[in-house]
């Protein structure tokens, strides 16, 4: 989202222009995306970007980092999964998915966007794979290994296929009724708070660790050097 509009004045530019039924559900939709490129950028920024950051993790706690990779990693693949699910799931339980839109946009374009949605769930297939049998649930077969089909083929160039197609979708839709199709879904500015300000306290925590060591060794310790940690 461009400018600096509130939720409630977001939702309501969304009405305006394709209304009440379509706009709720679309800015619905674009909050969806919006947060799932965030996450994602932040994923790539701690495992994604270059092996120094790797290390920095790993020395500073290779276990929680280790962890912290599979949880994000998994989460990404099941918001993606999640967006392309049908719209409707049961009796009166209706899903926040691309797919609902095909119901709620102009037919004039209903071919058009029918076509998107194929292309992008050929792209994100692989998580809707991964969800089922890994995520969602765990597949017996596959665990043991025991003639299991693999897994589809899950990568970073996957979700970024997986998230441009989706975004395809929604800059369509957003295209016809407000002749903007440029939306791309994700926010340049780092958010405050994020993965780049741990990154930076992680260095400065471990150059600060490293310099206390150096000076007990050679026996000239500061006096903050000796005196025993608080319990956090």
């Amino acid at each position: 989202m461009k400018g600096n509009l509130t939720a409630d004045e977001a939702e309501q530019k969304y009405i305006v222009a394709m209304g009440p039924d379509l706009g709720r559900f679309y800015y619905l939709l674009v909050n969806e995306c919006v947060l799932l490129h965030l996450e994602w950028a932040e994923y790539r920024v701690l495992f994604g970007t270059n092996p120094e950051r790797i290390d920095l993790m790993n020395q500073a706690a290779r276990w929680f980092f280790f962890r912290l990779q599979d949880t994000l990693w998994e989460r990404t693949l099941l918001q993606i999964a999640r967006l392309m699910d049908p719209p409707n799931s049961g009796k009166n339980k209706e899903n926040i998915t691309l797919r609902g839109l095909l119901e709620l946009v102009d037919p004039v374009i209903r071919y058009k966007i029918d076509d998107l949605l194929k292309i992008a769930q050929e792209k994100c297939a692989f998580s809707i794979d991964w969800r089922k049998r890994r995520i969602a649930h765990r597949d017996l077969a596959l665990a043991l290994n025991e003639n299991a089909k693999p897994l589809e083929t899950a990568s970073r160039l996957r979700v970024d296929g997986a998230l441009e197609a989706i975004a395809t979708v929604l800059n369509a839709v957003e295209f016809h009724y407000m002749d903007n199709g440029t939306v791309a879904y994700e926010y340049t500015i780092k958010p405050l708070g994020g993965a780049m300000a741990l990154l930076d306290l992680l260095r400065e925590g471990l150059e600060a660790r490293a310099g206390r060591k150096q000076r007990l060794a050679s026996g000239q310790p500061l006096p903050e050097d000796v005196t025993p940690k608080r319990p956090i």
